[in-house]
């Protein structure tokens, strides 16, 4: 049975995209729960990713491990981020297409 959880997205975030469709930067899937990269970056399972990022310009969700780098991994971890911006889109599956096959509804 699927569980309900209520996340809170940007007004002005598109709507998600269908199942396969390429993302819009929703952010219903990262705000839902991290995926692998962001479960080591978060330190967590579930909850919203602390690496997604409001772009206020684009307005979209991305993922900060590409856009913002050295800002998610802090000044100790500074000197891997282009290590990190280089592996992060595969390792994100950047550009492969909507995998969340969440429901979602606006309120």
């Amino acid at each position: 049975m699927p569980r309900e959880q209520i996340i809170h997205i940007h007004a002005a975030a598109p709507s998600q995209p269908a199942l396969g469709a390429p993302c819009n930067g929703c952010g219903v899937c990262c705000l839902a729960e991290p995926c692998p990269l962001g479960q080591v970056i978060s330190r967590k399972r579930h909850g919203a990713c602390h690496a997604l990022r409001w772009d206020d310009n684009l307005m979209v969700y991305r993922c900060g491990a590409i856009t913002d780098t050295a800002g998610v991994l802090g000044p100790r971890w500074r000197w891997a981020a282009p290590l990190l911006r280089k592996l992060a889109g595969r390792w994100i599956a950047a550009g492969v297409g909507c995998d969340a096959s969440l429901q979602s509804e606006r309120g």
